[in-house]
């Protein structure tokens, strides 16, 4: 039986992918994984880091690709009861594992896919912090509120949580843990401006982000976030596998895994935040910061045309009075016409006068 004490720890990760040999070429680009059958079934491929194997990969055309947490319980059964009652869905009955074991997958309430795992061997190794190559953070993406979600995991697997952020217009972040380490994050993908399904997306640690992301590149993998630094000196990138599965890297501030080796949570606090903001971000952040000024610019130029055409009506108002007198004239050309012509009248009438003196 399990270690009740290490209960809710991430052990395993399932890939389940169109092309199982794709993908082994690719991750064993990007990370540095070994690949190797499972003894056990041929079938199933190991993935193995350089301080062992980490999860495997399933070939499936009938599912979408995606990568598949595995949370340690010291009951399998038990837990699939509760998570029933829960809400949940169960997608593989619990069932042995060759060589030991019991394991069993579900779907969260709101349709996030998980498993859970009991062996003796895999819950000692969960209290072990991560190393290059192994999964060191987890991040939930729902489509509820990340309080609503984490009192589903919360009741299962006895998960405290240890803070809240404030992401503005992407709404709360839920950061989760046990026994006071830090192990992943929560939020709303809607509030987010991210619809979709809900899905787990898990954090691989490397010592080298940028050249990771570029090995993945390479391998035509696709980036969707970063690379991006966020709070505490880490950096982040969220990739796309060639083949449609979501997974993303992880760089802590300190050198490769030494800082993980003494076992201090505080290197991984970053990557949770990391996971918030950008929802964040920071990058994007950045981007408004530089078009304000432009925008300030931009309504000055538009208000010089604007004074431009005020001054112009005045000079309009001003040949208007300027015409005023020429008119004035006018009318006094026709009042002197006028009076001119009674003077006119008033000759003719002397001359007829004088005429009729004459005749006298």
């Amino acid at each position: 039986m399990a270690d009740a004490s290490h209960s809710g720890e991430f052990v395993w990760h399932d890939l389940l992918t169109p092309n199982a040999a794709g993908a082994q070429e690719f991750y064993g680009k990007v990370m540095g994984w070994k690949s190797q059958p499972w003894e056990k079934d041929p079938n199933y491929v190991l993935f193995a880091a350089g301080s062992g194997p980490v999860g495997g990969v399933m070939e499936s055309r009938a599912a979408t690709p995606h990568w598949m947490p595995y949370l340690d319980t010291a009951d399998v059964d038990a837990t699939v009861e509760a998570a029933t009652r829960l809400g949940a869905r169960v997608l593989t009955a619990p069932e042995p594992l060759p060589g030991g074991g019991r394991y069993a997958t579900l779907a969260d309430p709101q349709g996030a896919v998980f498993g859970i795992h009991a062996s003796a061997d895999r819950s000692e190794a969960a209290a072990a912090p991560p190393q290059t190559g192994e999964f060191s953070w987890h991040e939930l993406a729902t489509s509820v509120s990340p309080n609503i979600a984490f009192g589903f995991y919360a009741a299962l697997f006895d998960w405290d949580e240890i803070s809240q952020t404030d992401m503005g217009p992407m709404g709360m972040y839920l950061i989760f843990g046990r026994d006071g380490r830090q192990l992943g994050g929560m939020f709303d993908q809607g509030a987010a401006g991210k619809p979709g399904n809900p899905y787990w997306l898990g954090y691989v640690s490397v010592t080298d982000l940028e050249a990771a992301v570029e090995r993945a590149k390479e391998g035509r993998g696709s980036v969707l976030a970063g690379p991006m630094d966020v709070p505490g000196g880490d950096r982040i990138a969220q990739l796309m596998d060639p083949h449609g599965a979501f997974f993303a890297l992880h760089k802590t501030a300190a050198k490769g895994a030494s800082a993980a080796s003494t076992g201090d949570a505080t290197p991984r606090k970053p990557a949770k935040k990391a996971v918030a903001k950008p929802a964040p971000p920071k990058a994007a952040a950045k981007k408004p910061a530089a078009k304000k000024p432009a925008t300030k610019k931009a309504p000055a130029k538009r208000a010089k045309p604007a004074r431009k055409k005020a001054q112009k009506k005045p000079a309009a108002k001003k040949k208007a009075v300027a015409r005023k007198p020429a008119k004035t004239k006018a009318k006094a050309k026709a009042k002197a016409k006028a009076k001119a012509k009674p003077t006119a009248t008033a000759k003719k009438k002397a001359t007829k006068k004088a005429k009729k003196r004459g005749r006298r």
